[in-house]
């Protein structure tokens, strides 16, 4: 954990900030400061020397970058130039306690409004161990749901059940078997997909695990199935109850949407494997001078209780870049705390038009096989059928462990050298 330099002090929450303002960068981070603890526009008879010492947030460091003559964002102050400077704040852990969306509510809340500003990310977030210790972190994460799959080397082979909506539940039950049969090791819900009336999860659920413990009981192997219970917090703990009594082992929620106290409540009551899918994670990344960087985000999500977390895939058919869906899936990796008891990390989850040529670069950028890569047409489109499809990006991540080339080990791979012809180039080739 970074220390701040004010010694002696209670803990201290740490939020690292890229900003850009018409403004001295040093009045604007005291502006920062002042808007998220004691401060207002006006002086208080209330604001005492001993409560500010005490409770105001503390500008730890302003470090200035380039000037610019154009704002990034509408309503900041008139300004001549435009500079851009990485900011580090502060708080007593006191002001906060061990809540989640308060810790948010605290680094972030008014700042994207402030007129000091013309821009504002959060990029980082350190917390003091007494406050990671005191939130629940993931159940299983990746030894656990590794024990679930019964997979116990190499990236979980996963998919997303396609199409994403319209499918009745016996039909959802249909291509789960041919999934299993074909050696998948993870099956997930589309985030468009909870409880329709069309597919009621009442319906669903017993359906597919009626397939999943049958092929358990004659193989002795049981793949994970995400089922997406998103909804209300008394609606999510139903479902999961459901999904429990079935004998699932997997829920998924949509972890902007239900919000960080809902997650949380969701890992209290959980039993099971929680998938954090992040759909409308646009909103918070896009604009590079606006919103949260995964880094920071990621960490709030594994210390509500996510065992797994999406952060799209190389190539991919989203805007966000491979540098950024790299640094995400690594800061997943990361342990939040040194040398605890708890296993905190989180298990990346790759999506998103992901075929068999991205796993060599993803494996020789992560340099690690604790991921669940998950592919949609890239094994639901195989001329060959779903479970070459499952095969083939199975022979891809072999090749890309042993370092050999797609083409090289295709020769004795007939269904991998059937995807190469099929899936020509990753998407954004």
């Amino acid at each position: 954990m970074e220390l701040s330099r004010h010694e002696g002090q209670l803990p201290r929450i740490t939020a690292r900030y890229r900003i850009e303002t018409p403004c001295d960068p040093e009045r604007a981070a005291e502006a920062m400061a002042g808007e998220q603890s004691s401060g207002t526009f006006l002086k208080l008879a209330g604001e005492t020397e001993a409560l500010r010492e005490r409770h105001a947030a503390r500008v730890e460091s302003v470090t200035c970058l380039k000037v610019g003559t154009t704002p990034s964002l509408p309503g900041a102050l008139p300004g001549e130039t435009y500079t851009s400077a990485d900011v580090v704040l502060s708080w007593p852990l006191e002001n906060i306690g061990t809540s989640l969306p308060n810790l948010l509510a605290t680094v972030f809340g008014n700042l994207t409004e402030l007129r000091e500003l013309s821009g504002i990310r959060l990029t980082d977030l350190v917390m003091p161990a007494c406050f990671i210790e005191a939130l629940p972190g993931p159940q299983f994460s990746i030894e656990g749901t590794r024990r679930l799959c019964g997979t116990e080397q190499g990236p979980l082979v996963g998919t997303i059940i396609k199409p994403s909506v319209g499918l009745t539940p016996e039909e959802t039950a249909t291509l789960v078997k041919q999934l299993i049969e074909g050696g998948i090791d993870f099956i997930k819900d589309d985030e468009l997909i909870a409880d329709p009336p069309y597919s009621p999860l009442s319906e669903r659920v017993p359906a597919i695990m009626q397939v999943i413990n049958e092929h358990a009981q004659r193989t002795g192997r049981k793949p994970m199935y995400a089922f997406n219970i998103t909804g209300d917090t008394d609606e999510m703990r139903h479902r999961h109850d459901l999904v429990r009594d079935h004998g699932g082992t997997c829920v998924m929620a949509s972890v902007n949407w239900i919000g960080l106290g809902a997650l949380a409540a969701l890992r209290r009551h959980s039993q099971l494997a929680i998938h954090g899918h992040r759909n409308g994670w646009g909103v918070f990344y896009r604009h590079p001078q606006l919103g949260i960087s995964y880094r920071a985000y990621q960490a709030l999500l594994r210390l509500a209780g996510a065992d797994h977390l999406h952060v799209n895939g190389l190539a991919s058919k989203f805007a966000e870049e491979d540098a950024s869906v790299m640094d995400s899936a690594r800061a997943c990796l990361t342990p939040l705390l040194e040398g605890a008891e708890r296993d905190d990390r989180a298990m990346p989850v790759f999506s998103s038009a992901q075929t068999v040529h991205q796993a060599c670069p993803t494996f020789q950028q992560l340099q690690s096989t604790d991921l669940i890569y998950t592919c949609g047409g890239g094994i639901m489109a195989h001329p060959d059928g779903v479970a070459a499809g499952c095969r083939s990006i199975r022979a891809a991540w072999e090749a890309a462990s042993i370092g050999v080339s797609l083409e090289d080990h295709a020769k004795q791979e007939p269904d991998l050298a059937v995807a190469l012809r099929a899936f020509h180039s990753p998407f954004s080739g």
